[in-house]
């Protein structure tokens, strides 16, 4: 009996020790990200070609060529327009020469002591001559006046600053300057400032004939 119980406890104790299970499916997939992640790696790091780095280069030098284009460009069209226009500022101050030649005689003309004289007649031609002088200089130098009277209304060249009843022209016709208007070639130098016509009232023209039923009886 103690043999056979012997006997069966070396055999137990010699018996192999269970292996560790393991999932081959797991490890199959650790190896493949691995193996993505290297391959994106080494994508990521590959160098272009030399025909890329040529695409490249010549994409650079046509885009630089394509910007100092521009800035030639913008340089010839700043050059060509302050010669055209470099006296733009200068041009613009001397028409106060004209605003006071023309205050000068409205001042003349309403002054009592003059009226009717000789001196005042002198005088009036001689501010007449310096103004057609002063408008022929400027218009040698293509600074015109802008014409106004009798003219229709017009944004680009007049600006209303009052609206006078007249029935007599079509309304919106220029027919008082207050302040002449000047071009420097194809720019406006400053509108003129004029009184456009507009309809008579309806109340006025009422009133006007009340006047007149008035004045028959």
């Amino acid at each position: 009996m103690e043999k056979e119980e012997n006997q069966n406890t070396s055999a137990k104790n010699h018996q192999e020790p269970e292996k560790e299970t393991t999932k081959p499916d797991e490890n199959l997939d650790g190896d493949n990200k691995k193996e993505e992640t290297a391959q994106e790696a080494k994508e990521e790091t590959k160098e272009p070609s030399p025909e890329e780095k040529i695409a490249e280069l010549e994409d650079k030098v046509a885009r630089t060529f394509a910007e100092m284009e521009n800035q030639r460009r913008r340089f010839e069209k700043e050059k060509d327009e302050a010669f055209e226009y470099g006296g733009y500022s200068f041009a613009k101050e001397a028409l106060n020469l004209i605003d006071n030649l023309e205050r000068s005689k409205q001042v003349l003309e309403t002054d009592e002591k003059l009226k009717d004289s000789e001196a005042l007649k002198k005088s009036l031609e001689h501010l007449d001559i310096i103004k057609k002088d002063t408008i022929s200089i400027f218009e040698k130098n293509n600074i015109k006046p802008i014409e106004s009277l009798n003219k229709k209304l017009d944004p680009n060249f007049h600006q209303a600053m009052m609206e006078i009843e007249d029935d007599s022209k079509e309304p919106g016709t220029i027919i008082q300057e207050i302040q002449k208007g000047f071009t420097i070639k194809d720019r406006l130098l400053r509108p003129s400032l004029v009184g456009v016509s507009k309809k008579v009232s309806k109340k006025e023209e009422k009133t006007e004939e009340n006047k007149e039923n008035t004045e028959d009886k």
